[in-house]
């Protein structure tokens, strides 16, 4: 064979693995990437709360936490919404839930909050750092984070009441779930 010959086929065999390796992506549902932040040490940040109190997450050690990352216009975050109001109430002092809006009017946000009678604390993400830190690419999603601060567990979807009841449990014993949990989501606009 002939270097040319040789050289377009190493090219034409590279253009095609190239190919294949894209469409295989371009296939994939990104569900199913897990997070690379299970595990470890959630990511801090500072947040304004709607009812103008400020809170930092790293001020939250000690105590078992849901970061709920939601939208108003999300129609699987109104579906879970009574549930995870219901969860919290049943949650002892040990446990705090913080609703993270993003992506969405502050006026429909409070809305929300009110149609649902939400009454753990919630604020908003307005510039988006926090989700992107969070790599939060559909909503509602969830992170669990256990008393020492890891991430023990990520949801995409509305969350079923019976796996958060039990992923609470886990995140305060700071188990760390093997793999991330699926369910109906938004994709972020």
């Amino acid at each position: 064979m002939s270097p040319a010959a040789r050289r377009l086929l190493f090219t034409l065999t590279g253009v095609g693995l190239l190919v294949i390796l894209l469409g295989y992506g371009f296939y994939q549902d990104p569900r199913y990437i897990p997070s690379p932040l299970v595990g470890r040490t959630a990511p801090d940040f500072t947040m304004e709360l709607f009812d103008g109190n400020r809170v930092r997450l790293s001020e939250l050690r000690g105590k078992t936490l849901l970061l709920d990352f939601w939208a108003s216009w999300c129609l699987p975050c109104r579906d879970e919404a009574r549930d995870l109001e219901a969860a919290w109430k049943r949650q002892g002092e040990d446990v705090l839930f913080l609703g993270i809006n993003i992506q969405d009017k502050k006026a429909d946000a409070l809305k929300f909050i009110d149609e649902f009678g939400i009454t753990f604390a919630n604020g908003r993400d307005p510039e988006g750092k926090i989700s992107v830190d969070y790599g939060v690419w559909g909503i509602p999603e969830a992170f669990f984070i256990s008393p020492t601060g890891r991430i023990t567990y990520k949801h995409v979807g509305a969350i079923p009441p019976a796996l958060l009841e039990a992923k609470l449990r886990e995140a305060r014993r700071d188990l760390v779930s093997a793999d991330s949990g699926r369910g109906e989501h938004q994709a972020i606009r």
